[in-house]
């Protein structure tokens, strides 16, 4: 993620604003005053009667009913500006105005919230297993029947199409219907051949770490809160989590179906509040640290928690790539390139910034990835239709338009859009796509994290790999071929955490057994599988000596247990045991 994500350390625009700031003038996601429209450009989705609008979904009421999990908040903002306890405020990307008034958070807040959730966590970790992962389970359902209300939700914190938005209730029920399902196997105690076996018996516990701290992002504010924070429950944890101010409504929905689930309130605690107050007293005082966000900031929490010696988990940046090899369906992978630049308008972690393309079909390829490019449907209501929503802040769409300009400046060709649209709302960017990128462009190797894509022309499959593992990122990347076996030894090679054969990002992201995680910069530690629930757990070894000790005993001397010991480790060989 690029640094105008950071939730730890550094502020976003939103926290930096004053909550005194008069708020913007009364429009809807549907009512937007529009400015001139280009005279081309992508069209724009229409609006269906009836759409609800920011003020229908986010009453005062509704909003109160959230904010009260936030711990903190009671002082005023102008008496609090160095360290938090005031209030502040979060907007919609679709039109700037203001949804909902929400409490700030001190670093004394902070503790506050450790030490509640350390007494809730000691009592939640003695629920049997199976019990925690029944509140999954019924989360799950939970989510899928009261799904509209979330979809909004989202839409409104991020500005992104509704068919983006549904990707994260897919994404939250499956990780709960796995751990849901998969907890106890994966936390059960597990028989280990001991030293000497029938003489020593040991077994693998696995036990809560205690009170995780989670510092999550904007981009997907149902996946990557509560999503994250699924399997820390289940495995006896209690939470502090930090979500985004600009999209902490969300978090706190996805808290108040959780408890109705069965989990204790006590073992969600939420703060709030600007990023260098409210992170580093998170990471101060976890048991274990999940973070998601830019690589700069990754790097500072993860210092932090080494200093005291505690976990931590990190998914950072990437500048992903995508290879069309050149026996790829050219229409099937145009149609993939769409889904992988341009979902969410690419603030997607795992989207495509860099494509490259066979030259014997590059000309083919972008000829109908540009069309369907530029028939993309923007919108910004809260309703289906849409094929991408806004970007969500203004330092995204300065560091969009700056990579953008400066390309097409020093020699690349704009393909496709490339250009603001007021007209819908303040924040819409049109999907774009750059060829002849060069190294010296910052678009080339930086992080955009936008609706943008290059695209790069390769000679040979060698080539493509060198290209694409030409970068300190390692997060997702995506290869297209008919052939599955060919882009499957492709994938092999190339150094990101999860390949995509004929898919661009969802297929591994989505395939909640196989870990999901970065190389290089892109981050330390995997969500999902395994070590999804796992790191979220302390590995205990108890062993049980029987009969005899390891030691000289029964009147042997040193030597004759030397010699004792010498015989039994070459039979153990002899018998293949391991």
């Amino acid at each position: 993620m690029t640094d105008s994500q950071d939730t730890g350390t550094a502020p976003t625009a939103a926290d930096e604003a004053p909550a005194e700031a008069p708020a913007a003038p009364a429009a809807t996601a549907t009512d937007a005053a529009p400015t001139a429209a280009p005279v081309e450009g992508n069209p724009v989705a229409p609006a269906p009667a009836g759409a609800r609008t920011a003020a229908d979904v986010v009453t005062p009421e509704v909003a109160a009913r959230l904010t009260r999990g936030v711990v903190g908040g009671g002082t005023s903002r102008s008496s609090a500006a160095e360290s938090g306890g005031g209030r502040t405020a979060n907007h919609t990307p679709f039109t700037g105005e203001k949804l909902a008034d929400l409490p700030e958070s001190t670093p004394e807040d902070v503790a506050t919230a450790f030490e509640r959730a350390r007494a809730a966590q000691e009592r939640w970790a003695k629920v049997p297993v199976k019990q925690r992962a029944a509140v999954l389970l019924r989360f799950h359902d939970l989510v899928l029947r009261r799904q509209a209300e979330v979809l909004d939700l989202i839409q409104l914190e991020t500005g992104k199409a509704r068919l983006h938005a549904h990707e994260e209730v897919q994404a939250v029920t499956v990780t709960a219907r796995h751990y849901g399902r998969k907890a106890h196997a994966y936390l059960k105690p597990k028989a280990r051949t001991g030293v000497v076996p029938t003489l020593t018996k040991v077994t693998e516990l696995r036990q809560p770490r205690g009170v995780v701290g989670q510092i999550a992002p904007w981009n997907y504010p149902f996946e990557l809160s509560v999503g994250d924070a699924l399997p820390a429950f289940v495995a006896g944890n209690a939470v502090v989590m930090k979500p985004d101010t600009e999209t902490a409504l969300t978090a706190l929905w996805a808290r108040e179906q959780l408890i109705e689930a069965g989990l204790p309130e006590d073992v969600w605690q939420v703060v709030l509040g600007e990023g260098p107050v409210v992170g580093p007293a998170v990471v101060e005082h976890a048991d274990y640290v999940s973070f998601t966000g830019s690589t700069r900031t990754g790097r500072e929490v993860a210092q932090g928690a080494a200093a005291r010696l505690v976990g931590v988990s990190l998914e950072l940046g990437g500048k992903n790539a995508m290879l069309v090899l050149q026996d790829a369906d050219v229409e099937k992978a145009a149609s993939g390139a769409v889904r992988g630049c341009f979902s969410s308008a690419g603030q997607l972690c795992i989207s495509i910034e860099r494509l490259y393309v066979h030259e014997s079909i590059a000309d083919d390829f972008l000829q109908r990835f540009a069309a369907r490019t530029k028939a993309m449907r923007l919108g910004n209501s809260l309703a289906y239709g849409a094929d991408m929503g806004s970007l969500v802040g203004e330092r995204q769409l300065e560091t969009v338009t700056r990579h953008v300009e400066e390309a097409v400046a020093k020699g690349a060709e704009l393909v496709a859009g490339g250009r603001p649209r007021p007209d819908i709302g303040p924040l819409f960017y049109e999907p774009t796509i750059l060829d002849g990128v060069q190294a010296p462009m910052a678009v080339c190797g930086e992080e955009t994290f936008g609706p943008v894509v290059s695209i790069y022309r390769f000679s040979d499959e060698d080539e493509a790999v060198a290209l694409a593992n030409a970068t300190p990122y390692g997060l997702n990347s995506s290869v297209w071929t008919k052939d599955g076996r060919r882009g499957r030894a492709v994938a092999a090679r190339l150094r990101t955490g999860t390949v995509n054969v004929n898919e661009s990002y969802a297929a591994g992201y989505g395939s909640v057994q196989a870990p999901m995680g970065g190389m290089g910069d892109s981050g330390l530690g995997r969500r999902h599988g395994s070590e999804g629930i796992l790191k979220y757990t302390e590995a205990q070894t108890v062993a049980q000596q029987r009969l005899m000790p390891l030691a000289p005993s029964f009147g042997m001397t040193d030597e004759k247990y030397a010699q004792f010991m010498t015989r039994s480790l070459r039979a153990m060989k002899a018998f293949r045991l391991r």
